[in-house]
């Protein structure tokens, strides 16, 4: 007996090591299993840079409307990237442009630049380069005339600030890469857009119409990109709708919806990471009166400094900063005070969020319908026209008459259903990392498509060639004179005019038939070339994902058969690689840029878009034909021929816009001196204008890239001599405009507009101005003033 209790005892003590140890390799299989369900599939990096470019003088692309010119800043325009790879194996690239479109001659030049700096781990195969189709960007940056007319030629200044950009935010992406994965999710968006041909849309055959239950593509797909160490670091989106929010008389710098739309999303990331640690924070809470009229989509500052108490202490303190009067500074300064950091905050990589083009070519943003201004009916139904004139025609968007009301909503919508999808996403990215890339000659490609008879014949597309409704415009900016939209005759007179340019032969008026040809681009070639006939095309595949790019804009129906004929070679004869329901998405608008493509119905229509399918009435054929092969050979494995080399013409370019001679200011002023300043003692609430009006020089001389024209501060409490930056020209509250009393003043003003925000801290504010002067030598000066201080409640 003596020993029987020291028995138990230690049979006890075994038994509980021996669960221990059972319990314990269970728990690390556990955690084993749960560790390799978490881990890393990919290399991830994303960067973000400022493209905004010349704010002065240089006409908008999109819209070739040569009265608009900027002068001004809405918002800034950024270029933002991801990178993602196989940890030993390939990579791929994406880069949004907030600009109208890529251009081929910003692409070759990018791919020079990064072959210099990586080799040959970034190249044309790899790397896609896509723009969101703002109207209100600066324009002279691609390399054909037709694109460039209306800017005075080439503008160097806007092409160098886009190739730098791109550069900079692709180098950004590569230094950020680490280990991550993705998720990707999609959802309905039925409020963002409208067919603004619907005439031409009809035309397609019914059996194919009724498969869908909208006249335009709603279905926005997201990736959420998320850092193995600091979670979520990004997403971008691809969703159709046109960037045309802001009119074809807006003169101030936009990346209109969607460029409003990542500014949002990227600032809600910011706030509810502060809020709470990167927990839930529901968009309804975050964008609670923000009109623009009323508040903005972003918090103040980081750490909103103690107040006093007292209106009569508050108006003491503003009324002992006066207008400081202007002053030379340096140039680093604008940019030091900016607001949001330029690439980390902290230690933790810059949230960037790209919400990104795809088959927008019939797609309006202005929603409530195209109107007559004369009479506020309807629009004619098959010409957008008003008593036969197109100039009276326009679309109307949510917040109509105010544009800026109207892009803030659309970019608002996009934000929302993207946040709903980055919240919702379970749904990773598995597989391997591809890509197919080549050039084609669009002007001389043979399509093998059906016959009449149930078989099939050999058809060819067209040298460029632009049809008589592409001079009608659209409801989004109507054209001049007397064309219309569904033109498939021409006009006698205007074909004299045509002639005194370019005759087309009979062989290209037969094979662009239906199409009456104002403009035969594709045979033009002086000075250099009208318009590309040398175009890219390009697949790259994450996992399950499978990005198109395409170098114009797709109609819905043209964008909806390629992506199916391309989904159909992908998941054909029990492929496993790609699951079921392969994401397959269309970037449009990426690597170059030809204008549109419709369907062959929409084409026989002529409306806007199939008078701008440059290479005839099979050019969607032909994209089907050329991205099947690409798809067979991204699933066999096989490489592709890289086609004919697209032509570099840099050293050809005209340039017209006259250069910035002096600057210059009225005796007694400076550069930065307030002309006009608020109010003595004043007081503003929020939802109030503030305006400050500066003597000022023109922007080109320095775009202040990574940088600000205008600033509104806050004053610190503590010391009440420091001010903290609060808004500048990204915020979409805050307008910079700029203007000369005439076209040869060297004499210019800025005007700085605030809307205050309801969600500003009240507290002493100030307005301040940055910019940089030219003497009659050439020389640069920078310079800055500030307002007098003021008091918001």
């Amino acid at each position: 007996m003596e020993w029987s209790f020291p028995f138990h005892r230690h049979a006890l003590i075994l038994h509980r090591i021996i669960w221990f140890f059972i319990l314990l390799t269970f728990f690390m299989q556990e955690c084993s299993g749960e560790k390799e369900n978490s881990k890393s599939t990919y290399l991830i990096g994303l960067g973000s840079y400022d493209i905004t470019g010349p704010a002065a003088d240089v006409n908008m692309m999109g819209y070739a409307n040569p009265n608009q010119t900027a002068s001004g800043v809405h918002f800034r325009l950024r270029a933002r990237s991801f990178i993602v790879g196989e940890p030993e194996g390939k990579r791929v690239v994406f880069v949004n442009l907030d600009a109208c479109m890529a251009s081929q001659l910003v692409t070759i030049k990018v791919i020079e630049r990064l072959k210099a700096r990586y080799g040959d781990l970034y190249t044309e195969q790899n790397v896609a380069i896509s723009g969101i189709h703002t109207h209100s960007g600066p324009g002279g940056y691609l390399q054909y005339v037709v694109y460039i007319v209306t800017s005075f030629g080439f503008v160097r200044q806007s092409f160098d600030v886009i190739v730098d950009g791109i550069e900079k935010c692709i180098i950004q992406a590569h230094e950020n890469l680490r280990p991550g994965i993705i998720f990707i999710n999609k959802g309905e968006l039925v409020n963002a857009g409208v067919n603004r041909s619907p005439s031409a849309y009809l035309n397609n055959p019914s059996e194919e119409k009724s498969q869908y239950k909208h006249n335009v593509d709603t279905e926005m797909t997201l990736l959420k990109f998320e850092d193995d160490e600091w979670g979520s670091v990004g997403s971008f989106n691809w969703f159709a709708t046109h960037g045309t929010s802001m009119s074809r008389t807006n003169s101030l710098i936009s990346g209109d919806n969607k460029g409003a739309a990542a500014r949002f999303m990227e600032d809600w990331f910011k706030q509810k990471s502060f809020l709470e640690g990167v927990g839930s924070i529901h968009p309804d809470t975050f964008a609670k009166g923000i009109k623009y009229q009323k508040g903005n989509y972003r918090r103040v500052s980081n750490i909103i400094p103690d107040l006093p108490d007292t209106h009569n202490e508050w108006l003491g303190l503003a009324a002992s900063n006066q207008a400081s009067g202007g002053r030379p500074v340096r140039r680093s300064l604008s940019a030091a005070r900016r607001v949001r950091s330029a690439f980390r905050e902290g230690d933790r990589p810059k949230f960037v969020s790209a919400f990104c083009q795809s088959n927008c070519g019939d797609v309006s943003p202005n929603v409530l319908g195209a109107f007559c201004i004369d009479t506020g009916l309807s629009c004619d139904f098959n010409h957008s026209t008003c008593n036969g004139k197109n100039e009276l025609c326009y679309g109307r968007g949510p917040g109509y008459p105010d544009e800026f009301e109207s892009t803030r909503i659309i970019g608002d919508r996009q934000f929302r259903k993207a946040v709903e999808l980055f919240d919702s996403t379970t749904e990773k990215l598995k597989g391997r990392v591809d890509y197919r890339h080549t050039h084609l000659d669009f002007s001389q490609i043979k399509v093998t498509i059906p016959s009449s008879d149930g078989g099939t014949q050999v058809a060819k597309t067209c040298p460029a060639a632009m049809g008589f409704a592409f001079a009608a415009g659209t409801t989004d900016g109507p054209g001049a004179f007397d064309f219309k939209q569904g033109d498939d005759q021409g006009n006698p007179f205007w074909k004299l005019v045509r002639n005194l340019l370019k005759t087309p032969d009979q062989k290209q008026v037969d094979c662009q038939h239906p199409k009456p040809i104002l403009l035969d681009t594709g045979e033009m070639k002086l000075p250099y070339p009208w318009a590309p006939s040398v175009l890219p095309i390009q697949i790259l595949r994450i996992g399950q994902l499978v990005i198109l790019s395409v170098p114009g804009e797709f109609t819905t129906m043209s964008g909806r058969r390629l992506r199916d004929a391309v989904r159909t070679i992908l998941t054909s004869g029990g492929n496993k690689e790609f699951d079921p329901n392969v994401h397959v998405v269309i970037a449009g608008l990426t690597n170059s840029y030809s204008q549109y493509v419709t369907t062959f119905e929409e084409y026989q229509i002529q409306r806007y878009e199939g008078a701008s399918t440059l290479y005839g009435p099979h050019t969607l054929s032909a994209y089907i034909q050329e991205f099947k092969k690409l798809a067979t050979a991204l699933l066999s494995g096989q490489d592709i021929s890289p086609g004919p080399s697209p032509p570099d013409l840099l050293s050809k370019q005209i340039g017209l816009l006259p250069p910035v001679v002096m600057d210059g200011t009225p005796i007694g002023v400076k550069f930065g001196d307030v002309s006009t300043d608020v109010p003595k003692n004043s007081t503003f609430r929020k939802g109030d204008l503030v305006t400050v009006v500066f003597w000022s020089a023109c922007p080109r001389n320095d775009l202040m890239t990574e940088g600000t024209f205008a600033l509104v501060e806050l004053l610190n409490k503590k010391d009440k001599k420091t001010w903290s930056p609060a808004y500048d020209d990204d915020d979409f509250c805050l307008r910079f405009k700029w203007s000369r009393p005439s076209k040869l003043s060297s004499h210019s003003h800025a005007t700085i507009e605030w809307r205050i925000p309801e969600m500003a801290s009240p507290g002493v504010y100030r307005i301040s101005h940055f910019g940089a002067s030219k003497s009659l030598f050439g020389s640069i000066k920078h310079f800055a003033g500030e307002s007098t201080a003021f008091v918001v409640v």
